[in-house]
């Protein structure tokens, strides 16, 4: 797990460097920018990566989890949530029944 973390790490490091960078030159720094696009994205990723696990495409499930991912942190990144909130959002749901957390929810 700590290889995982290490990446994620490094990646929402890199993906902060580039916030108000040049747009002209950074896909990721578009993104920041550009709530709506970066949402999106982030939608259609989740999406091929759905497909890919429903067609039992493990190496497609893999690139499209990397990919939806790394536009999950640009989302985050672009609304100003960091992985210390949805750290502890996961936290106070531990030792939590997945059930018993939804009905929570509705009550």
């Amino acid at each position: 797990m700590s290889r995982f973390t290490d990446v994620v790490g490094r990646l929402a490091e890199t993906i902060e460097s580039r916030r108000g960078g040049d747009t002209s030159k950074s896909y990721t720094a578009q993104l920041l920018g550009d709530m709506d696009r970066a949402a999106k994205k982030m939608g259609e990723e989740a999406v091929e990566t759905v497909i890919a696990a429903a067609q039992g495409d493990r190496e497609a499930l893999t690139a499209e989890s990397a990919d939806l991912l790394y536009h999950w942190l640009v989302l985050i990144a672009a609304a100003g949530v960091s992985l210390d909130e949805v750290a502890e959002k996961l936290e106070a749901r531990e030792g939590t029944s997945g059930l018993a957390e939804k009905a929570a929810r509705k009550a």
